[in-house]
């Protein structure tokens, strides 16, 4: 019998704590929420690798590190509404239900997205609701947002994200740039996103967040 809450701690100890997150709220949230259960059944044993963790379709959940740091960044408070993009079968949106106020996760995959609102259950993250539909698009019905999340890779972000962070508002992507990725977190000021770099990682490029190739006659 796998022994969940020890690899859970043991993450934060190798993974999490050496990477210089030390904010307890995600400490806390990180050793509460099981991660097992985000994943499909066969890769529960890896769920706590220090790696990403596919979940199909060219899809993964992002690797411990890489959401706490850019939560750490993110600095989330209890009174703000947070739209996770890409949140597979919901482990990011659990985390983030016990930092923030609300937090809207969506996900365009008809499967995960119509499983992951009883795992959020079982999580007792209720304060999460998933929107099934377009990455790219958003859930612009229950915005605006203070903060926005993406969980995944993006060559670039689509405008509709962009429309729905709130003036003074905060967005954390990881951009890549052909094998390379980087953490930026962009600040919505008069109305433009102002982007500064945060950390290195990387991931697939999401569905809708590629870069169209150009045309030249």
């Amino acid at each position: 019998m796998t022994d969940f809450a020890a690899l859970r701690r043991m993450m934060v100890d190798t993974q999490i704590r050496p990477a210089d997150v030390t904010k307890y709220p995600i400490i806390d949230a990180l050793l509460a929420v099981p991660r097992e259960i985000f994943v499909p059944d066969a890769l529960r044993p890896v769920a706590y690798a220090g790696e990403d963790v596919e979940l199909g379709g060219d899809r993964v959940l992002l690797e411990a590190r890489t959401l706490a740091k850019m939560l750490d960044t993110l600095d989330l408070g209890l009174d703000e509404l947070v739209l996770d993009v890409g949140c597979g079968l919901g482990y990011s949106a659990a985390v983030i239900a016990r930092l923030a106020q609300a937090v809207v996760a969506v996900e365009e995959d008809e499967t995960m997205a119509a499983e992951a609102p009883a795992l959020l259950a079982e999580a007792g993250a209720d304060n999460a609701i998933v929107h099934q539909g377009p990455l790219a698009a958003g859930a612009a019905e229950h915005g605006p947002y203070d903060v926005i999340i993406v969980e995944g890779g993006i060559e670039v972000l689509p405008q509709a994200l962009e429309d729905q962070l709130k003036e003074g508002g905060r967005i954390a992507c990881i951009f890549i740039e052909g094998a390379l990725g980087e953490v930026r977190v962009g600040y919505k000021i008069d109305g433009k996103l102002s982007w500064r770099y945060d950390f290195n990682a990387a991931a697939p490029v999401l569905p809708g967040f590629a870069r169209q190739p150009e045309f030249a006659l």
